[in-house]
């Protein structure tokens, strides 16, 4: 039998506590990082810009803002954006969909991720 010294144990919990920590968004940092979102996309209902109105998009099927003319790759996606889809469309729109129209690069901060998707799950 192995034994484990309580350092080691110790550390094994914080690397999970802090691991599950950083995956919840903060909704008000994620407020201020959707700043940089602005330059194309409203929060605000039916107010699309460059890009669609961010307004309710948790949930909502890719491709469907009323008023907004989307890729047709985005339209062929074909599910509702949940927090798991929106990470990986933040992380790399490119990657998602070669092609689309969006030509910001991408958030490689997990935790930004987060804290935007939580920012806009409070947009209903």
């Amino acid at each position: 039998m192995r034994k484990f010294s309580i350092f080691g144990l110790v550390a094994v919990v914080g690397l999970l506590v802090s691991g599950s920590a950083s995956a919840a968004g903060d909704a008000a940092k994620g407020a201020t990082i959707f700043n940089k979102c602005k330059a194309c996309h409203s929060d605000v209902a039916g107010k699309n810009l460059v890009g669609p109105s961010l307004f309710a998009v948790v949930g909502r099927t890719a491709g469907t803002e009323a008023g907004y003319a989307f890729s047709a790759g985005v339209k062929a996606l074909g599910y509702a954006w949940d927090e798991a889809k929106l990470d990986a469309w933040l992380a790399s729109p490119k990657a998602v969909v070669p092609g689309t129209k969006m030509t910001f690069a991408g958030l490689p901060n997990a935790q930004d991720r987060a804290d935007i998707i939580a920012y806009l799950a409070t947009k209903k």
